[in-house]
């Protein structure tokens, strides 16, 4: 699992061969969740409320560099870090 940002004890990631709709993964506390990248919303999964909050600002803001990294890991290429939220 290729692990793209860490803030707050969340860690982000995207894994390579997944399937539609372009998605990446949330970890926190022993839970996991699955974000759509295009509508920045809960797919599959759970996570605390808080750990909600932090993850869909996170997103708002890197959602062009969250694309360009669905995309990379779609042609098997190294995925981009981002920027975690301050």
């Amino acid at each position: 699992m290729p692990e793209i940002s860490r803030f707050f004890g969340i860690v982000i990631a995207m894994y390579y061969n997944e399937h539609a709709p372009p998605h990446f993964h949330a970890k926190y506390a022993g839970q996991r969740a699955a974000f759509s990248i295009p509508e920045l919303q809960i797919i599959e999964g759970s996570l605390p409320r808080r750990a909600i909050s932090l993850v869909l600002e996170w997103a708002f803001l890197h959602r062009d560099e969250l694309m360009d990294n669905w995309l990379r890991a779609d042609r098997h290429e190294d995925l981009f870090s981002i920027k975690p939220l301050d």
